[in-house]
C-alpha cells in the first residue's frame, strides 16, 4: 500500500462530500472518511483545482467540515479467488450473511468482513513446473470448488512473460498463503497467493483472443431461444413495465440456463424482491446436480433503501467476479436487475456534481457507461486453449413502461437481444410476457431461418386480423381470416406462453424446442375449410386442450399425430387443401 495522504473534509451533500488536500490524489481511488472511530468507505469521482469530490458507500450523517479523510492510493478492488460460489455480497463485497451474524440485522456503518474466508483450507494441485514460462492469465494450478476445477491464475495484471522460481508441493493451504513465485527478466520477484485483487471499473483482459459470439445460449424458456435467442458472450436486455415479469424472468433463466456460474446483480430493488430471491434461491434444486444451485451462484444486492454510491459499486462488482470465473473457462451468466436503479444513482451522483444535465437529467455521459458494462461481456480463447464466455443480460424498468426514454434506448444501441416485456400480454396471463412483436435478436438459433420467418409471418398476420377484429367485430371477419387468427392465436397459447412453474412445461430442452417447432409448423401450414366461425373455435379449442394434454410427455411424437387423427376426424370436420 502506499503512503497514507491525508485530506479534511470541506463540504457535504447527501453521499458526496468535498475534501481539501495538499498531496497528489488520483480519480477512482479510495478513501476512508474518518468519523469517531468508524471508516467510512468512499471513492474520489472528480478532482479538481480546488479539491476532490468522493462519493462515500455509506449513509453520511454526521459527518462535518473538517473530519479527516484518508486516501490509500488504491482503486476500488475485490478479492477474486475460490470461495465466491455461493456467496451473498454487498456492493463493496462484504459478506452479508457473516455481518448479520456478527452484528444483527442493523448492521452499522463502517464495519466491513474479509470477502473470502481466510480461516478454510483448500487442496491445491500445481499444474506446472518451476522454470515454466507464464503469463498473465495462465494457469499454475487448481482447487476444487462444488462441482468446478477452480484453476489459481497468474495475476491479470502482471505484464510480459515470467519464469515460474517456485511452486508449492500438493496440499492444503489458506487463502493467503504464497502458493507460488515468479521472476521477471530483472530478476525480481512477485509472490501469487490463492486470490489476488481487482479493480472493478477495469476489465480483465488477459486471454489470446475474443471472438464473436454464435453458439446459441439455451435457456430452456421457449420464446427466447426459438424466436429471439441469445449467444454464449452476448449481451441482451429485459425492458417493461412493473409488474411486467421481469425479475421471475430472470430468476427462471438463472435456473435452466446452461451455463457454468450465475452472478445475479440485485441492484437497487426493492428490498422484498431482493429477501424473495435469498429465500428461494438455497431451495431452488439444480437440474444439473441435483443440489442447490446457490453452489454455482453469487448474488451481490443492494436494495433501493441502501445508499445509491453502493447501487453503483454493485454493478462493477458483479461484472468483475463474472469476468473473473470466464477468465477459468467457464461460462459465466451475469443478470442485472435493473439497470435503470443504477442510472438513477448515476443521476443523482450527477446533480450533486452540479453537472449539465442530458435526456431526463440523467447525465450527458449516460450511453457511454451503459455502453461500457455491456462490453465486458464476450466469448475468449484462453492461453491453453479453453475457452470461456461472459453473457450479460440486464433488466430496465422504464418509467410509465415506455421504451422511449434513455436508460432503455441506451441500452438498445449496444445489446444484441431486445426482449420487450408487454403490459397487454402480462395483463392477460400470457407469461413470459415477451412482445413476440416487438423483440429481436441478431444471434444464430438452432432453428432455421425458413421456420421462423414462417411463425413470424402467421403471427404478425394473426396479430393484424386482431386489429382489425376490433374495429369491425368478429361479425365483419371473414371465415378464412378468423381462422387464421385462431391459429396465430393457438401457436401463441401452446408455444409461447410457458408455465414456469410446472415441472416439466417450466424448461424445455433444445431438441424438444425444435420437434414441437416444426410439428406446429406443419399444422398451421394446413389448409383448414370449417362451416362457420363456431366450429373454427370449438375445433383449436379441443386442439390446443388436446396439446396441452400432450405436452407434457418427454415430446411429442408419432403417437401424438395418431391421438389427434383419432380426435378430430377429417372427413366431415374439415378438409385439407
Amino acid at each position: 500500500m502506499d503512503t497514507m495522504k491525508i485530506g479534511r473534509v470541506t463540504a457535504v451533500a447527501g453521499n458526496l462530500i468535498r475534501a481539501a488536500f495538499t498531496d497528489e490524489v488520483a480519480q477512482n481511488e479510495v478513501a476512508y472518511v474518518i468519523l469517531d472511530d468508524k471508516r467510512l468507505r468512499s471513492e474520489v469521482i472528480r478532482v479538481d483545482r480546488a479539491g476532490a469530490s468522493l462519493q462515500v458507500f455509506e449513509e453520511t450523517h454526521g459527518i462535518k467540515v473538517g473530519d479527516r479523510i484518508e486516501f490509500v492510493g488504491e482503486l476500488l478492488s475485490v478479492a477474486l479467488g475460490p470461495g465466491l460460489l455461493g456467496q451473498v455480497y454487498d456492493g463493496l463485497q462484504n459478506p452479508l450473511p457473516k455481518l448479520a451474524e456478527e452484528y444483527g440485522f442493523f448492521l452499522p456503518r463502517g464495519v466491513s468482513l474479509p470477502a473470502l474466508d481466510p480461516a478454510k483450507e483448500w487442496q491445491f494441485r500445481p499444474s506446472v513446473e518451476v522454470g515454466a514460462r507464464v503469463a498473465a492469465g495462465q494457469f499454475l494450478g487448481w482447487v476444487p470448488e462444488g462441482i468446478f476445477r477452480h484453476h489459481i491464475i497468474v495475476p491479470c495484471g502482471l505484464s510480459g512473460a515470467v519464469n515460474v522460481a517456485a511452486v508449492a508441493e500438493e496440499g492444503h493451504y489458506r487463502i493467503d498463503d504464497t502458493i507460488a513465485e515468479l521472476e521477471g527478466p530483472d530478476g525480481r520477484r512477485e509472490v501469487v497467493k490463492l486470490m489476488f485483487h481487482w479493480p472493478v471499473k477495469i476489465p480483465i483482459t488477459a486471454y489470446h483472443e475474443r471472438f464473436r459470439p454464435t453458439e446459441p445460449l439455451i435457456t430452456k424458456i421457449r420464446t427466447i431461444d426459438s424466436l429471439f435467442p441469445i449467444a454464449k458472450g452476448g449481451t441482451y436486455c429485459i425492458p417493461g413495465p412493473f409488474g411486467a415479469g421481469k425479475t421471475v424472468l430472470q430468476q427462471i433463466t438463472a435456473r435452466h440456463a446452461e451455463v457454468d456460474v450465475v452472478v445475479i446483480a440485485a441492484c437497487g430493488e426493492r428490498a422484498g424482491e431482493v429477501v424473495e430471491t435469498l429465500r428461494e434461491f438455497p431451495q431452488i434444486e439444480d437440474p444439473r446436480t441435483g443440489r442447490s444451485i446457490m453452489e454455482r451462484t453469487v448474488i451481490i444486492c443492494n436494495t433501493s433503501s441502501m445508499p445509491v454510491a453502493a447501487r453503483e459499486s454493485s454493478v462493477y462488482t458483479a461484472v468483475t467476479i463474472a469476468e473473473y470465473y470466464r477468465q477459468l473457462g467457464l461460462d459465466v451468466l451475469l443478470l442485472a436487475d435493473s439497470t435503470s436503479r443504477w442510472a438513477q444513482a448515476m443521476r443523482e451522483i450527477s446533480g450533486r456534481l452540479e453537472e449539465i444535465p442530458g435526456e431526463e437529467a440523467y447525465p450527458a455521459y449516460l450511453e457511454s457507461r451503459i455502453a461500457h458494462f455491456y462490453e465486458r461481456a464476450g466469448a475468449v480463447k484462453l492461453y491453453n486453449g479453453d475457452t470461456g464466455s461472459l453473457t450479460i443480460g440486464g433488466t430496465v424498468s422504464p418509467a410509465g413502461g415506455t421504451f422511449e426514454e434513455p436508460v432503455t434506448q441506451g441500452t438498445l444501441k449496444v445489446v444484441g437481444c431486445f426482449h420487450g416485456l408487454s403490459r397487454d400480454r402480462a395483463n392477460g396471463r400470457r407469461f413470459p410476457a415477451i412482445d413476440p412483436y416487438e423483440s429481436w435478436s441478431k444471434y444464430p438459433g438452432f432453428i432455421s431461418s425458413d421456420l421462423l420467418t414462417k411463425v413470424k409471418a402467421f403471427l404478425s398476420k394473426g396479430r393484424d386480423i386482431e386489429q382489425m377484429m376490433k374495429v369491425v367485430g368478429e361479425e365483419g371477419t371473414s371465415l378464412e381470416d378468423y381462422i387464421d387468427y385462431r391459429m396465430s392465436d393457438f401457436f401463441d397459447q401452446v408455444y409461447l406462453q410457458q408455465n414456469a412453474f410446472d415441472d416439466v412445461d417450466g424448461a424445455t430442452s433444445k431438441e424438444r424446442q425444435a420437434h414441437v417447432f416444426a410439428f406446429l409448423i406443419e399444422i398451421m401450414e394446413t389448409g383448414f375449410s370449417f362451416l362457420d366461425k363456431a366450429q373454427a373455435l370449438q375445433w383449436f379449442q379441443n386442439l390446443r386442450q388436446a396439446f396441452v394434454d400432450w405436452n407434457y410427455s418427454p415430446w411429442l411424437s408419432e403417437e401424438f399425430a395418431a391421438m389427434i387423427s383419432v380426435s378430430f376426424p377429417l372427413d366431415g370436420f374439415f378438409s385439407v387443401a
